[in-house]
């Protein structure tokens, strides 16, 4: 049981993931997935300062965030927010998207806080990683549970290719919505805190709407892959019991590709 958080007992989960048109020059791309900070319910500065360290050692080519910085009062903790996540390292960016509590409190000053950290948000927008000739593409709708989420404007900028695209979506439930679609080949997102209490026979006991179906780990929702991450903070339940906070590496590569960069 954690009552405190401790950077110690967070877990880093590495997930293969196969994107069959991934182009060879991906094969091995790191992405790092973080969700639910919370700050200020149960992370502190520190802990988010260590989350960093922990993130950077990965060697992340990108870092995706899916949303929910702050429960409440993010003018509070602004300018910790910006101090720490400026201090992200990676080789093509940090990615976010803002979940319900971000709207909750206050989209436009949470908003501000990535821009002057450095942090590209992907609030219905796409993000694409090229190398040489080849791009892997990265979308983000805003939050689903808000209304602010327009998948269709989002589709609207993907190129006509065959290039991969892997969404970010706060909401996990949200992967049925955008697995029929058909232009999505990974969905990834928070919002579950995974249960926070997991019990033996009974499973993730503490699930949010649209973090019900998906509640944590791989899915394979129609052609796409579903990931939730289980967050790193709590919201108003305090504490995580057999439900460890979670750090996500995944590494992509393609049907004919080997895992020699991992």
């Amino acid at each position: 049981m954690l009552l405190k958080f401790n950077s110690r007992r967070v877990e880093i989960t590495s997930v293969p993931i196969v994107l069959p048109n991934l182009a060879d020059v991906f094969n091995g791309f790191r992405l790092v997935q973080l969700s639910d900070f919370h700050l200020g319910t149960w992370l502190n500065a520190q802990d988010l300062f260590n989350i960093v360290e922990l993130v950077n050692q990965q060697k992340p080519e990108l870092i995706a965030i899916t949303g929910d910085f702050v429960s409440f009062e993010p003018a509070k903790f602004s300018s910790d927010l910006i101090r720490i996540l400026s201090g992200f390292d990676a080789k093509d960016g940090v990615i976010a998207v803002l979940g319900n509590h971000d709207h909750y409190t206050d989209a436009s000053l949470i908003r501000t806080v990535l821009e002057q950290s450095g942090i590209i948000e992907l609030g219905n927008k796409i993000y694409p990683v090229r190398r040489d000739s080849s791009q892997l593409i990265f979308a983000g709708v805003d939050d689903y549970m808000t209304r602010h989420a327009d998948l269709e404007r989002v589709i609207k900028q993907i190129p006509d290719s065959n290039d991969p695209v892997i969404l970010l979506a706060h909401e996990p439930d949200f992967a049925d919505i955008s697995a029929a679609t058909g232009r999505f080949d990974m969905q990834i997102s928070g919002h579950t805190h995974g249960g926070q209490i997991c019990l033996p026979f009974y499973g993730n006991l503490y699930l949010p709407r649209y973090g019900r179906k998906y509640p944590s780990g791989k899915y394979m929702v129609e052609n796409m892959v579903q990931y939730t991450n289980r967050g790193l903070g709590t919201s108003w339940l305090k504490f995580r019991i057999n439900c460890p906070p979670e750090i996500t590496v995944f590494h992509l590569r393609n049907e004919a590709g080997d895992q020699s960069r991992e």
